[in-house]
């Protein structure tokens, strides 16, 4: 399935897991220059997320796959078992 998202409505929006964790919210993507897809997110975590701070260091940015990401509507949608640890 194909993700479509106008990347400046991403910002700032709020990523949960499958089981509705808040993980945080995006900061910016990282965009394949030659494909023109994005690889990742850069999201600020959620301090309350044990899985978010597992992602990244406390108080530091976090990277999500964006092959994790499974919808994009009013938030992003993030698969858990996609986050590899």
């Amino acid at each position: 399935m194909v993700k479509f998202a106008i990347a400046k409505q991403l910002a700032g929006k709020r990523i949960i897991t499958t089981d509705g964790e808040e993980l945080g919210r995006v900061l910016d993507l990282y965009i394949n220059e030659l494909s023109g897809k994005i690889e990742s997110v850069l999201i600020e975590p959620n301090p309350d997320s044990t899985l978010a701070q597992r992602l990244g260091e406390k108080g530091v940015e976090a990277m999500l796959p964006y092959s994790s990401v499974l919808d994009v509507k009013d938030v992003m949608v993030v698969d858990r078992r996609a986050l590899s640890f």
